[in-house]
């Protein structure tokens, strides 16, 4: 993780799912899913403080409890409790995130915290991140880092030499971070956190025309940005091209893989990628995003293939926009 100057696993577990707008998921079913990602070899955790008012930190640190002297890592981020204007990313409103966040994972220091897409006029603030400086020097949070829409935003970011990580939605159908961004961040040492990376699960190949989600699942009710950046579902692709796509890319899963495996296994060709972090509901998922590490490389005609469907179908949706 470059900067972080700690090892994770190339495949994390991105928490979103198990605390809300992803429907309903059991308290007791989190854990164990929680658990069966680090028994499959995990150790990098991200969640965020407005994940279900909190709920996925507490199922986060408990986790940590229950897996004792385990080397996790854990990423947490802040910013999405207030309006979203620059203003309220002010030393006041860090140092209460901070705590609040502390007590729900249980620790004293956070591995790292990641400002959870700031406005854009944010990045022109050094101020800002003097801050976070100075709570790394407070014994606060160990590392900082930030959550982005934007190949830009991620490229003013890592200007900032405390910025020691970058969370983007990269995948087969936002390609843009591996044309503009992915080796600047290599060469600065910077991790790279990959997020959103089946496409709100568009890519997992189990979605039809016909498919309902629940009232409180964002892919019901953000489908066109209504509740935030409409990036963050279904990696803003809309639902019948990205169900045409993936049609294409079915005849490329490698044997005894799934579709959603050959979309991580197609992040990690990427070398500037640290980790990626899929999300999970249940015990099972958790182990078969796992064992994306276990897929073989991809080849060349493969690789082609992944980035023609891309500039055919999905790149005049989404490539200019994020």
């Amino acid at each position: 993780m470059g900067r972080l100057g700690r090892d994770v696993s190339e495949i994390g577990f991105g928490a979103w799912q198990i605390g809300a707008d992803w429907g309903e998921v059991d308290e007791d079913e989190a854990l164990a899913t929680l658990h069966a990602a680090a028994d499959a070899g995990v150790t990098f955790f991200d969640t965020a403080d407005v994940y279900g008012d909190g709920r996925s930190e507490r199922l986060v640190g408990r986790l940590r409890r229950e897996r004792g002297g385990e080397r996790i890592l854990v990423a947490t981020k802040m910013g999405r409790r207030a309006e979203q204007t620059v203003e309220n990313y002010s030393p006041e409103h860090f140092r209460a995130w901070n705590d609040r966040s502390r007590e729900n994972l249980g620790m004293d220091t956070l591995d790292l915290v990641q400002l959870h897409c700031p406005p854009t006029d944010l990045y022109f603030r050094p101020e800002v991140f003097a801050d976070l400086d100075a709570m790394v020097a407070e014994g606060r949070i160990a590392a900082y880092g930030v959550s982005v829409e934007r190949v830009e935003e991620a490229l003013k970011a890592i200007e900032f030499p405390g910025v020691a990580s970058v969370q983007i939605i990269f995948n087969p159908f936002r390609q843009r971070p591996a044309r503009l961004f992915l080796d600047e961040a290599a060469r600065r040492g910077v991790g790279v956190i990959v997020r959103v990376p089946l496409a709100s699960g568009l890519l997992s190949g189990k979605y039809t025309r016909e498919t309902t989600f629940a009232a409180d699942d964002h892919r019901s009710y953000n489908r066109n940005g209504e509740a935030f950046d409409v990036g963050e579902t279904f990696a803003g692709v809309p639902l019948e091209a990205g169900l045409d796509a993936v049609e294409e890319l079915r005849p490329l899963v490698p044997q005894g893989a799934s579709l959603a495996q050959l979309a991580l296994r197609w992040i990690l060709m990427h070398p500037g990628v640290s980790t990626v972090i899929p999300g999970a509901r249940n015990p099972e998922q958790a182990a078969g995003n796992a064992a994306a590490s276990d897929v073989p490389s991809l080849g060349d005609d493969a690789m082609a293939r992944i980035a023609a469907v891309y500039e055919e179908r999905i790149a005049p949706h989404v490539h200019q926009r994020w």
